[in-house]
């Protein structure tokens, strides 16, 4: 695996990247940096270019122009996915099987096996509050369920990097405030984060929020900063105003 010398690992760097979908522009010269120890919150409506660009970051597709890197490897690369974690808006399950065969499967790709996967099947189970029913098969779960399933598969293997595409969409409140929780105890405890979500609560446990509008970043900050140097009152307002034409974006690290 080549590696730019001189990248802590965790780092992800994205060079002015663009993609487009036939006439459609997903993506249009977005660069950002997300760093270890810190979540990163995407936040945009629908379209806005949020999937598009976690796939990239994860490997899962490839930009028309720019580039990714994590911890210094261009993505995609195969060999940098063992230290990544992706949560996809579509749930990669096999449905014949438990939810433990679905992790044990999982945990076999990253080379755990034994008692190891045993006691990582068992963490990630309860953490996403699937404990009494990880053996049942997967066609009998719930929407909900089946995308607590699909976080645990991304935690499995206690990747250093950490990308997830609208984890806690169909949770439970109490559930969801845990799982932000878990978010922030890896974050804490070196690992990179980045969350895509349309909900401005969310956005606000997030160390920094990087706005999306039509395929752009409007803007980059922590959450007090942007509503500060909005001039308004509430993250919300603050994104209306960063996507407004006549809107200055400088100072905001967009």
């Amino acid at each position: 695996m080549s590696r730019i010398a001189g990248w802590e690992s965790g780092v992800i760097k994205v060079d002015d990247i663009s993609r487009t979908f036939g006439k459609l522009k997903a993506l249009t010269g977005v660069s950002m940096e997300v760093e270890p120890g810190e979540i990163v919150g995407l936040l945009g409506p629908s379209a806005a270019g949020k999937t598009t660009l976690v796939r990239i970051m994860s490997g899962a597709d490839v930009p028309e122009s720019g580039m990714v890197h994590v911890s210094g490897v261009k993505m995609p690369s195969l060999s940098a996915l063992a230290g990544i974690g992706y949560m996809p808006q579509s749930d990669a399950l096999y449905l014949e099987l438990s939810g433990f065969e679905n992790l044990q499967f999982i945990g076999s790709l990253f080379n755990l096996g034994g008692a190891e996967i045993i006691e990582r099947i068992g963490a990630v189970s309860s953490m996403v509050g699937l404990d009494s029913d990880i053996h049942r098969p997967v066609q009998q779960y719930s929407g909900g369920m089946r995308r607590r399933l699909s976080l645990a598969t991304c935690f499995l293997h206690q990747p250093k990097v950490i990308i997830l595409d609208e984890p806690t969409v169909g949770m439970d409140p109490i559930l969801r405030q845990s799982l932000w929780q878990e978010f922030r105890d890896h974050a804490d405890a070196g690992a990179t984060v980045l969350v895509t979500t349309h909900i401005m609560d969310e956005a606000e446990r997030c160390d920094r929020v990087a706005m999306l509008r039509a395929g752009r970043l409007i803007a980059m900050g922590t959450p007090s900063d942007l509503v500060s140097t909005a001039g308004v009152s509430s993250l919300e307002s603050a994104f209306l105003h960063y996507g407004s034409e006549n809107s200055s974006l400088s100072g905001l690290g967009a």
